[in-house]
């Protein structure tokens, strides 16, 4: 039985609690291009009733993750209590920021960090330099992992057995002209990151961008966490990303790997 079928059948036992993944997904809907919302506008983003978002915003709203403002809302600060303690467990703030920052001002490029989570990478981490993308970006933040450059990083930390299984249950869609979409290429490319070390892409994602990722092991050996650098497209992107960013990169997370707590974990591996 694949992952998605289990998640299909677990969808459908007595244990699978509809109002949380509402809730959830009420959350979610907020973002940085989202931040305020009308009930209408949280009802079309989430696929819920207008009644129903209404319920739930309104709950959300009598726990304090949720603030009215006339008749649209937006997060509280309190919605990062959610997110404070796997964070915290890596002790980002103490250990992988000052690096980054280091790395960023010898590149001149925004870096960031994260894990993967099913289908997508999360940020959990990030030092920005210019914005290069068109979507809002920082920790929390969520791109799909089959053609962004951390997560071709941390789909290359899976056994055969369990990237098999991911890319079963991955649906690559176009983001651009240049996106990837076709399996046996993206195994491919994963692959060789084994080799390689490093994930570079080039305007997969979003035209003028390319970004290039290198992992960052646990103490086990084990892939548990991806950094890259983000740059604006240019003729010689390529040659900088070997000459240049690869080895910057590549010195950093060797920093981090003899910084990091012994606790690290693989990241998750899980099909969304």
């Amino acid at each position: 039985m694949t992952n998605s079928e289990d998640s299909r059948n677990f969808e459908d036992s007595p244990d699978y609690v509809q109002s949380l993944v509402r809730g959830l997904a009420v959350l979610r809907a907020f973002d940085g291009d989202q931040q305020r919302m009308s009930l209408a506008a949280v009802a079309t983003r989430t696929g819920l009733s207008r009644a129903a978002a209404r319920r739930l915003v309104l709950t959300l709203q009598h726990l304090g993750y949720v603030r009215a403002d006339g008749k649209e809302f937006s997060l509280t600060p309190r919605v990062l209590e959610l997110g404070f303690g796997f964070v915290g467990s890596l002790k980002l703030g103490d250990v992988a920021q000052p690096l980054m920052e280091d790395l960023s001002r010898r590149v001149g490029e925004s870096c960031s960090m994260a894990v993967l989570d099913g289908q997508s990478i999360v940020y959990v981490a990030r030092v920005p330099v210019r914005k290069v993308m068109t979507v809002s970006l920082g920790v929390g933040a969520r791109l799909p992992a089959f053609c962004s450059s951390m997560g071709r990083v941390l789909l290359s930390g899976l056994s055969d057995a369990e990237l098999s299984a991911w890319l079963s249950a991955c649906q690559p869609t176009f983001h651009t002209a240049h996106t990837i979409t076709d399996r046996d290429r993206l195994l491919q490319l994963i692959k060789e990151v084994r080799s390689t070390g490093f994930a570079y892409v080039e305007q997969e994602l979003e035209l003028g961008l390319c970004s290039v990722a290198v992992p960052i092991r646990n103490r086990q050996g084990q892939v548990a966490a991806a950094l890259n650098v983000g740059m604006r497209f240019h003729a010689d992107a390529r040659s900088r990303v070997h000459e240049v960013l690869v080895p910057a990169l590549s010195d950093t997370a060797e920093a981090l790997e003899r910084c990091i707590p012994p606790e690290w974990l693989p990241s998750v591996s899980e099909s969304a």
